[in-house]
């Protein structure tokens, strides 16, 4: 009995390994990536003239030589705008979605009462142009990869560095399957600590633990900090060396608590030193 137990437990934790391993052939290159920090929606202060996503904060970030993550998502026609939540409450305190709107519509609007709009994701490639890195976040609901088809369709001729990432592994899984040369990472939190409730908890524990990367085979694992010490994180990043992006940073204390943790830190509400 003992000895079945054994041979049990050792088929689980090996089903386990290769269920969390990364892409580990013909891994594109990463280095370039590493040698920047990364502003959380560019360099922003919502109380100012450059709130979250928006030109001018996409402009500060430049001048300031600091790398860019930002969001993408569609809105009702299919237009390609730079906007993180996926309803337009926290912003603008008006119960939407930004894919129940048109483009037209979300122009009406400004963020944060500043005079900056929500910006199409062409408009944000030509300001950028390659002067600096782009981490760009697919925000996806369900199967629709709708997004993902349409951004790369402009990124398939941007000059610059970019890489891709989403907290559904389908998007992932569309870069594997159609542009395996562009770096993909999976973003991942403790779901349930967290307060989702859309899904099972069964489903975001799987997500949660990385138990897909057998599937999708991201490059790179992107974690919320708060949770750098969970199992499946860490052995991706020490276990099978994939490269390890923390977000989001709060201070500079931050980034040297973690600099043995991570090879990228996405950084907000301070200014790296």
């Amino acid at each position: 009995m003992v000895g079945v137990l054994l041979i049990v437990v050792i088929v689980m934790v090996v089903l386990y390994l290769l269920a969390i391993m990364p892409r580990m052939y013909k891994r594109p290159k990463f280095d370039e990536f590493r040698q920047w920090d990364y502003a959380h929606r560019g360099l922003y202060d919502n109380e100012s003239d450059a709130p979250e996503n928006s030109m001018a904060a996409f402009k500060k970030a430049i001048e300031n030589d600091y790398g860019i993550e930002l969001d993408v998502q569609l809105t009702k026609d299919d237009v390609l705008v730079v906007f993180h939540d996926d309803t337009l409450e926290r912003v603008f305190g008006i119960d939407k979605r930004v894919g129940d709107m048109t483009y037209e519509e979300l122009q009406k609007l400004e963020l944060f009462d500043s005079k900056e709009k929500i910006p199409k994701f062409e408009d944000v490639l030509k300001l950028v142009n390659g002067q600096v890195p782009l981490i760009i976040e697919y925000k996806i609901g369900g199967t629709d990869l709708a997004v993902c088809e349409k951004a790369e369709g402009l990124l398939s001729t941007y000059n610059g560095l970019y890489c891709v990432e989403s907290f559904n592994p389908m998007g992932v899984w569309w870069y594997k399957k159609n542009r395996p040369e562009v770096v993909r990472g999976i973003l991942s939190d403790d779901y349930v600590k967290e307060g989702y409730g859309d899904y099972p908890p069964i489903a975001y524990e799987v997500l949660h633990n990385l138990l897909l990367n057998f599937f999708i085979k991201p490059d790179f694992v992107a974690y919320d900090v708060k949770y750098t010490d969970d199992l499946s994180r860490t052995l991706c990043k020490k276990l099978y060396k994939a490269p390890a992006v923390a977000w989001t940073i709060t201070s500079q204390q931050e980034i040297e608590d973690n600099i043995d943790n991570y090879d990228i830190f996405i950084f907000e509400g301070f200014v790296p030193q």
